[in-house]
């Protein structure tokens, strides 16, 4: 299914076993961050039970009335919610309009702009729906809240607590991850339950994390492959939400406690929490990826960017699609675009192979397939 306009469950990059941890602490001393995260996962419960709920048409000319757009030319509106929970907010930054003191706008601002050169310049998408969509983010969002999220129509942004969490725009691997929310809604519009969200999610953690890389003008080997970096503050033991390259290692905190996230399907994770543990159970595709990307070398938005953005707009993944169908799916795509047997195929066939999804993927048509 591509071109839906339906949008998935509210997606947010916080996963609610992480702030449920946080909202249960009986420790006086983080009693301000157990309240924030008690709210957040208040603000976050009515929208998470959400399936495939219509949303209004979304705007596609610039603004100002222009009578025509050019292809490929960023359009950014950057509103601020002021601490209330109304969306959109008073708009304070578009296209055109000078540079304001507040960082958080200014992080949203440039977040917005690298994501959506990343997919411009190296995959010619316009825009996360492919036809020019105006990029918006709202910022302080709520009071003290606790995530940043996609909402099918733009991008939200909570303060954090100051605690455990600072604001939600300093990494822009969650500005970019949480905008391929909107492209994989745009296209194969995953649905966000088991293994077909944990798919949504690994696609938003694998382009949000080459927004960052391009951004930055790193290469496989010189990029932390980390979600979140920044997100916690000094008191946490921890670098970030997830790590890409070695799932489960991301923190280790008293408070918080272990990274859960498994990286091989040796520790796959049967629940029905976290819709069926899309964030747990990503870091599996998230390790195929970074080692395809590790195989090749060069820069990741090349070869292994190519191959995943192949798949995801390709029009054979099934909404429902499982990790062997997805991995199928991605080796096909490999074959399409560089042949069978080719160094790119074989990379894909290692990757999936190590995190134990590899049976199957050295041979295939490349041809059309049904949705799996």
């Amino acid at each position: 299914m591509t071109g839906s306009e339906h949008a998935p469950t509210r997606c947010a990059i916080v996963p609610p076993y992480l702030l449920l941890r946080l909202a249960r602490l009986d420790d006086p001393r983080f009693a301000p961050a157990a309240e924030a995260a008690r709210q957040s996962l208040l603000r976050d419960s009515p929208l998470r039970t959400r399936r495939q709920v219509a949303h209004p048409p979304h705007r596609t000319e610039v603004r100002g009335g222009a009578p025509a757009r050019v292809p490929g030319r960023v359009d950014r509106g950057v509103s601020d919610a002021g601490g209330l929970e109304r969306l959109p907010g008073r708009l304070v930054r578009a296209e055109g309009h000078p540079p304001v003191p507040d960082v958080t706008v200014q992080e949203a601002w440039e977040g917005l702009g690298s994501t959506h050169d990343l997919f411009w310049s190296r995959f010619h998408r316009d825009s996360v729906n492919g036809r020019g969509l105006p990029l918006d983010a709202t910022v302080h969002y709520g009071r003290n809240y606790d995530n940043a999220f996609w909402d099918g129509e733009r991008m939200v942004f909570g303060d954090g607590d100051g605690q455990v969490f600072n604001r939600f725009t300093a990494s822009l691997t969650v500005i970019g991850h949480e905008l391929t929310h909107g492209v994989t809604q745009f296209t194969a519009n995953l649905a966000y339950q088991g293994q077909s969200g944990a798919v949504n999610e690994s696609m938003s953690d694998v382009f949000g994390s080459l927004v960052e890389q391009h951004a930055r003008g790193q290469s496989t080997a010189e990029a932390g492959w980390l979600i979140g970096e920044g997100l916690f503050t000094d008191q946490v033991q921890g670098v970030a939400l997830r790590s890409m390259k070695a799932p489960g290692t991301a923190y280790n905190d008293d408070v918080l406690g272990r990274d859960p996230q498994p990286a091989s399907m040796a520790g796959y994770v049967e629940t029905e929490d976290d819709n069926g543990g899309v964030h747990l159970n990503s870091g599996i595709p998230n390790r195929a990826f970074y080692l395809v990307a590790k195989a090749l070398g060069g820069n990741a938005w090349d070869a292994p960017g190519q191959i995943w953005y192949d798949t995801l707009t390709s029009g054979t993944l099934g909404t429902t699609v499982t990790f062997a169908a997805f991995a199928r799916a991605t080796a096909r795509a490999a074959v399409k675009r560089y042949g069978i047997g080719s160094a790119e195929h074989r990379a894909v066939i290692a990757g999936w192979t190590t995190v134990g999804l590899g049976s199957g993927l050295a041979t295939g048509s490349p041809g059309p397939q049904r949705p799996e």
